[in-house]
């Protein structure tokens, strides 16, 4: 499911994920049917922001709020053009499960997708991941999306390299 309010933007992720999965397009939050059903649904790329001008991604928040009520083991990636580490890790509290800022790499975001995907998957079949499976899956994806560079991923995690080195160790990463 797309919820993005730029049509170029939302037929731009359509064409990026064409190999990989069948997008549902909504421009507006006010457009997803009502009642809200996500069962039919793998993940949730949400944008932020819905009016033009509009660029605290409070919109967004509310729907990340919104779906979590109705289906909580839906994952959400989060994408913005007005990203910042507050309004990340807001989304991230609230439960999204990742967050891009535009404009993207589109290796990136199929790989953003299905990670989203195999998450709901394991959500809705009931399977709990222990924290050290958070924390491994945490730091293989910041070393991907950081293209194996120790000190951007460390950064991301808010960690020291030295920190993230014995992790990886520990994880055998």
């Amino acid at each position: 499911m797309l919820i993005e309010d730029d049509a170029a933007i939302a037929q731009a992720i359509r064409l990026a994920l064409r190999n990989v999965a069948e997008v549902a397009w909504f421009a507006a939050p006010a457009e997803l049917p009502a009642p809200l059903r996500l069962d039919g649904y793998d993940a949730a790329l949400l944008d932020m922001n819905f009016t033009p001008g509009e660029r605290d991604g409070e919109a967004g928040l509310d729907v990340i709020d919104t779906i979590r009520r109705t289906d909580p083991s839906l994952a959400i990636v989060m994408l913005t053009v007005f990203g910042g580490v507050t309004l990340a890790v807001e989304a991230l509290k609230r439960g999204a499960s990742d967050f891009l800022l535009k404009p993207w790499r589109n290796d990136r975001l199929v790989a953003a997708i299905g990670t989203a995907v195999a998450l709901t998957a394991m959500q809705r079949a009931g399977a709990a991941m222990s924290l050290e499976a958070i924390e491994r899956h945490a730091i293989a994806q910041a070393l991907e999306r950081n293209d194996g560079n120790i000190s951007r991923a460390a950064a991301a995690l808010g960690l020291t390299r030295p920190a993230l080195y014995r992790r990886m160790e520990k994880h055998g990463l």
